[in-house]
């Protein structure tokens, strides 16, 4: 029972501590005197400094706009060091200003400054590094969680805010978990992360470069790479804050179990992610149908193939529809892709003619190929007012669209028809009026 209750004593204790210490501070800041002077010294460069951060983003803004053909990393470190002007002018001033004052007067009548100025040179350098991390809240957590541990570190009472966090935990059996331990394993399990996402990156790369591997096993080969390096930056931040994870392997089989039965479509659609990628169906490039939606495939993620239409719509597939349903890949084995289109001549026109206009128009047209699949045109039968044919022509690039190919051809067996008299009969109707009914229908008329 003695043992039990040790944490949060010493947790109480520590509350003392600090608020001795608050107490004492401020004592010393109402009282007039040199530390009095110092909280308003800094104070007033607080002021000063977000005068000058709204005066040097204005023109930082300016500049900015002024020029053109700034790429995007060079935009995004503009607008960090815009955000952060208020703090890197209060560094400068207040490190400016505390090495002047230790040369004039007493070391301790600048103490307060140098430690501002000290607090603000770490704040700015966190800020800057913790962009590495992507994710905004892991980033947030990671930047709040470094600026109060630098904060306390300096001010001297890390130790004191440390045992009370510590003090406030749950206790089952052998296993504890405090608050402290929980902050601690965010902070460190965000830098693994930061590592195994810059690792991933350099090693996603060149994967990527490697001309020797197809597109599905370079996509497989990232992933692999991605969840291992995040995997091991997960247990590994576990393992260095101290956290035993014995104690939860119950309680997270029963999840698992939970998790099995409530994601069976998610597990579905990563599974047959990976048979997709195993299997080489589809590849990022290929030109695919799948019911209504033509496009070619963007992205394979985990869970959804990225399907981009020619009219800017971008389809998010799951990947089991792909795995159950019939798709059609335009470009699975190779990217030559056949049209067929269907017309009709009179039959006052030489049909032999009409199939070698046909060949001639369809392989004067762009994007049609004359080498080594040639366009050919036969006759499939014998209509009612004309003679049907069948124009089938090879493309290779079905990426820039098939009904705009299909149309030039149109227009090119429209010129050339007309060019060379040959007629495209359509639909006629005829009506012929007997003699007796012209005598009953003026009958009628004049009675």
């Amino acid at each position: 029972m003695e043992t039990e209750q040790q944490p949060f004593a010493q947790a109480l204790m520590s509350v003392d501590e600090i608020w001795f210490l608050f107490i004492s501070f401020i004592e010393s800041v109402v009282t007039p005197g040199w530390r009095q002077n110092q909280v308003l010294i800094v104070l007033g460069l607080a002021a000063l400094c977000y005068c000058l951060h709204i005066v040097s983003g204005s023109i930082i803004d300016k500049q900015v706009r002024a020029r053109e053909g700034w790429s995007k990393w060079q935009l995004r470190m503009i607008v960090q060091i815009k955000r952060r002007m208020g703090l890197i002018w209060f560094a400068v001033l207040a490190g400016g200003l505390y090495m002047i004052m230790q040369q004039v007067t007493w070391p301790s009548r600048s103490y307060f400054i140098g430690l501002a100025a000290t607090l603000a040179v770490v704040w700015t350098g966190i800020a800057y590094a913790t962009r590495l991390v992507r994710n905004r809240f892991l980033r947030r957590l990671v930047t709040w969680g470094l600026w109060i541990y630098a904060t306390l570190y300096l001010v001297g009472v890390s130790d004191e805010v440390s045992a009370f966090l510590d003090g406030l935990a749950l206790e089952i059996g052998d296993f504890r978990m405090s608050v402290l331990t929980l902050l601690s394993a965010a902070v460190v399990i965000g830098v693994f992360f930061t590592v195994a996402r810059l690792i991933s990156g350099t090693t996603a790369s060149s994967i990527r470069k490697n001309e020797d591997i197809s597109p599905s096993m370079q996509v497989l080969a990232v992933k692999a790479v991605q969840i291992t390096l995040y995997g091991f930056a997960f247990f590994m931040g576990v393992k260095a804050v101290g956290i035993d994870l014995t104690g939860l392997a119950v309680l997270s089989g029963a999840i698992g179990v939970g998790l099995g039965f409530g994601l069976q479509k998610v597990v579905s659609n990563l599974v047959s992610g990976v048979i997709i990628l195993l299997d080489k169906s589809i590849k990022p490039g290929d030109v695919i149908s799948l019911g209504e939606t033509f496009g070619w495939i963007n992205s394979l993620g985990a869970r959804y193939v990225s399907v981009v239409t020619r009219d800017g719509k971008e389809y998010l597939i799951p990947n089991e529809d792909l795995i159950t349903g019939q798709v059609v890949n335009w470009s699975h084995s190779d990217a030559y892709v056949r049209l067929d289109i269907y017309f009709g001549t009179s039959y006052g026109c030489d049909p032999h003619q009409v199939r070698k206009l046909a060949i001639q128009a369809a392989t004067d047209v762009d994007r049609v190929l004359s080498h080594p699949k040639l366009p050919v045109c036969h006759i499939v039968g014998f209509g009612d007012s004309s003679v049907d044919y069948i124009l089938r022509f090879w493309i290779k690039d079905p990426t820039g669209g098939l009904t705009n190919i299909r149309g030039n051809v149109y227009l090119a067996l429209w010129d050339v028809f007309k060019d060379n008299d040959i007629s495209i009969p359509f639909p006629q109707r005829e009506v012929r009026m007997l003699a007796e009914e012209q005598d009953m229908l003026r009958d009628g008329t004049e009675g």
